[in-house]
């Protein structure tokens, strides 16, 4: 086997579990700040010649993870690395493909260009919030899909067939309710809401019948919770017999985990993209370890990773 791979400090555990599906242990790296908060990097075993994977999430703190990443980066490629592939199983700032507003910026392009820059040769994602950063880059970028993950997990419950309903929180993500109500062969329902402000959100009504259904809403991430929260309770108000959410990405920033314990939620499931290291019992955590191992060794034997998913994956 000729590579190796390291992890910054942002998520060791989902580094340490995937490393642990591919049989070998992480490299071995001197990642730590100086007194007045500047980051040092050593790199502490030989990579001449040899493909590197980075494992790095650029959740918060977002700029120091991102920062992190790329001196890791220029330290291998200093230290002769063959090649840098930078795993992101989160990809932060992917809500800021596009000016929304007068005077903003497109950080996710500036922050495509900085990784870029960094000597980064391909990057490995995972349901990144707008499919056309991958168009940012002027290099590889693999977009993986988290929802075989979800798939077995909901089938192992027993949670699909009729007796359930997916349903979209928003307008905005129809086509990733419409693919996983198609994998669990479910009806389909939208929560139209009325968007005031940045992370608050006024559910309007359902377009659908959820009435004496179970509803599993599903969405690419929680970050506040406000949108989904509200989703919830339309649904429950309009006849639903329970509520499940699921999402690629737990952000779960601010008020988010009091407005899940709050809500008539019964369970969010998540990934582990973003750590989550509290034990709370509506919220459950499936690792996607063994989709980016995969991903990893597709990626060294060059083989194809598109054929890890079926048409319609999300």
């Amino acid at each position: 086997m000729d590579y190796l791979v390291f992890a910054g400090n942002s998520n060791k555990t989902l580094a340490q579990s995937i490393v642990s599906k591919l049989g070998i242990r992480l490299g071995d790296a001197d990642v730590r700040k100086f007194s007045d908060g500047e980051i040092f990097v050593r790199i502490n075993e030989s990579v001449r010649g040899r493909d590197v994977f980075l494992v790095q999430s650029t959740c918060a703190p977002a700029e120091e993870n991102l920062i992190e990443m790329m001196i890791m980066v220029d330290a291998l490629k200093r230290a002769s690395a063959s090649s840098v592939t930078a795993i992101m199983p989160y990809f932060g700032y992917a809500r800021q493909d596009r000016t929304s507003e007068p005077r903003v910026p497109i950080t996710a392009k500036l922050v495509a260009n900085l990784i870029t820059k960094s000597g980064v040769d391909r990057v490995v994602t995972m349901n990144l919030h707008a499919g056309q950063i991958q168009g940012f880059f002027d290099i590889p970028v693999d977009n993986l899909y988290s929802s075989p993950v979800f798939d077995e997990y909901f089938r192992s419950n027993g949670m699909f067939g009729d007796d359930y309903i997916v349903v979209s929180p928003d307008a905005g993500g129809v086509a990733r309710a419409r693919a996983y109500s198609k994998i669990l062969e479910t009806p389909l329902a939208i929560v139209d809401k009325r968007r005031e402000k940045a992370n608050v959100a006024e559910v309007m009504h359902v377009i659908g019948d959820v009435k004496d259904k179970k509803v599993i809403l599903v969405d690419d991430m929680i970050d506040t919770a406000g949108t989904l929260t509200q989703a919830a309770k339309a649904c429950m108000e309009h006849g639903a017999l329970e509520v499940f959410a699921s999402a690629a990405h737990g952000v779960l920033s601010g008020p988010a985990i009091e407005r899940i314990i709050e809500s008539p939620i019964k369970k969010v499931i998540i990934t582990d993209s973003v750590p989550f290291g509290k034990d709370i019992s509506k919220i459950e955590v499936l690792s996607v370890a063994p989709l980016f191992a995969e991903a990893i060794t597709r990626i060294f034997q060059k083989e194809s990773i598109s054929s890890l998913f079926g048409k319609g994956q999300v």
